[in-house]
């Protein structure tokens, strides 16, 4: 009976011990899996939000956005003033941004496949409006001349818009013309700031 005793417990021992046993294979296996599964998914190069690649995509989206450019546009158009388009863009896109032509407008006075560029002043003039045309000595230096230049051909001149163009004619017309080309700064709004970047392109002969 003892000797049975004994065997009996030897057996369930033996059971026990290798029970445990794969316990802890089992336990051991699930681990490797584990890390297996980490490793992989690092040597397939998984992207962590706010790396290098989202600084990028980042840096390509500011330089779309600087590639913008601004171009006076005036004249005969529903809304004048300063549009932003797209660098390289032609006045066609520039007029498009403007609301389109005016009621009033010549509709093939300007070329609408021309290009434009950042700064550029861009003139619609009406139906009927006549655009001045000099010859001689200034068409072949390429000057404004106060005294004859029509609101268009004034528009030409850096800083001169719609509005300060009809200061020029109403100021002439009323005093008989431009003796000189510095009694431009008697229009109000002219100053000489302003006369400094347009002296050599006006004319009072």
């Amino acid at each position: 009976m003892k000797k049975e005793f004994i065997l009996a417990f030897l057996w369930i021992g033996a059971v026990c011990a290798l029970c445990c046993g794969c316990g802890k294979k089992s336990g051991m296996i699930r681990i490797g899996e584990t890390q297996g599964q980490a490793a992989e998914s690092a040597s397939q190069g998984e992207q962590v939000p706010g790396k290098a690649s989202d600084v990028s995509e980042g840096a390509d989206t500011a330089e779309e956005e600087e590639a913008v450019i601004r171009v006076y546009v005036c004249g005969a158009v529903m809304n004048p003033g300063v549009v932003e388009i797209a660098a390289g863009s032609r006045a066609e896109d520039a007029l498009f941004a403007a609301g389109g032509f005016g009621e009033d407008a010549d509709r093939e006075a300007v070329n609408l496949a021309d290009w434009v560029s950042d700064g550029q002043k861009l003139y619609f003039p009406a139906e009927g409006e006549e655009i001045e045309t000099v010859s001689g000595e200034d068409a072949s230096s390429g000057l404004v001349n106060i005294n004859t230049a029509d609101a268009a051909a004034l528009c030409t001149l850096p800083g001169v818009g719609e509005s300060r163009a009809a200061d020029i004619i109403a100021w002439r017309e009323a005093n008989g013309g431009f003796d000189s080309c510095e009694d431009i700064m008697k229009v109000s709004g002219i100053k000489n700031a302003m006369y400094e970047k347009i002296r050599d392109l006006i004319t009072v002969n």
